[in-house]
């Protein structure tokens, strides 16, 4: 999204468990209206009908969006039904098929082989599951839903953006329910910001290159903040006595909602003289690095910087998890 993700982002998507409301106007209306600000936007009567005109919307998109996994089920739960044996395989291969890509990557965007292919895993499968959803169909269902119409309206104009700029046919645009495209599942504001042609063959095409999405996977990365060198966080132990300890570090008070489930960040040494331990029992490592404390279910993590750049790609903690480790599978 992711998320992306949407993350990511990426689509960025935030729980909601009651029904979105209905549309203050019929779905045409609202269509006319877009088509009118398409044109004053300067896109070409061909584009518009190619892309806009007769649209109509899809009720299982408006469902899909309100009732997301990872707001509706346990960690284990979707950990288990996301990183199966089957994808580490295929990432383990791909590791492999893809090793002079990713060490090209990694030098110059310092995002580390598991990372990359942790997220190409869990957002289409190493490119076998794109979506199946016509990307302006399923924009145009959810800018014409009050919930977070600016949103998907704003990206819905910057898919116009990427069929009149000749990378992708109109045709041939599907993607996810929220309309993220390609392999690495963006947005297509992510897609202009964040897509590069690794392969340099003239093309950003996180479509079919496998070296295109790697490598715009890693940029994404890089551009929200991705310190190299650094790991995402670990499973931690956390007892009735050092959950009195930390009881007056803060909670986040900004961010999207997934940042504020979080706490402040504080050395791991704080954590450590608190009683906090790893899953053994055995003391945390000696480090500068800062830390956050999540908790999902019966579950506690200590997560550290780099662990918000997944946030960044898609805004739920139970997808971040499973990148984190999902790719320490994969290194």
């Amino acid at each position: 999204m992711r998320l992306a993700a949407l993350l990511l982002t990426a689509t960025i998507l935030t729980p909601q468990q009651n029904a979105a409301p209905p549309p203050s106007r019929p779905f045409a209306e609202w269509l006319q209206e877009l088509i009118a600000e398409a044109h004053a936007r300067g896109f070409s009567d061909e584009l518009i009908d190619a892309t806009l005109s007769g649209l109509t919307p899809i009720p299982r998109v408006v469902e899909r969006d309100n009732s997301q996994a990872e707001f509706t089920i346990t960690l284990d739960r979707y950990f288990q039904t996301r990183v199966t044996p089957r994808i580490i395989r295929l990432g383990q291969q791909q590791a492999m098929e893809q090793s002079d890509v990713l060490r090209r990557i990694r030098s110059e965007y310092g995002v580390s082989q598991g990372v990359v292919l942790a997220i190409w895993g869990l957002e289409s499968h190493y490119g076998e599951f794109t979506g199946a959803y016509p990307v302006f169909q399923a924009l145009a269902t959810l800018a014409s839903e009050p919930r977070r119409s600016d949103f998907f309206r704003n990206e819905l104009f910057k898919a116009l953006s990427i069929v009149s700029g000749g990378y992708i046919d109109a045709k041939t645009m599907t993607g996810s329910w929220a309309g993220a495209m390609g392999q690495p599942q963006f947005m297509p504001s992510s897609y202009l910001e964040h897509a590069v042609d690794f392969d340099k063959d003239g093309l950003r095409d996180i479509w079919h290159s496998k070296a295109d999405t790697l490598a715009s996977i890693a940029n994404y990365l890089k551009a929200a903040g991705w310190e190299p060198g650094e790991t995402w966080g670990r499973e931690v132990k956390v007892t009735a006595a050092a959950r009195e300890r930390i009881a007056d570090i803060p909670m986040r008070d900004a961010g999207c909602s997934a940042k504020r489930l979080m706490t402040e960040r504080r050395p791991l040494a704080i954590w450590q003289d608190s009683g906090v331990r790893l899953l053994s029992g055995a003391p945390l490592p000696v480090s500068d690095i800062p830390a956050s404390l999540v908790d999902v279910g019966r579950r506690s993590f200590l997560v550290y910087p780099n662990y918000e750049r997944f946030l960044d790609y898609n805004c739920a903690h139970l997808y971040a998890l499973s990148v984190g480790m999902l790719a320490d599978r994969l290194q």
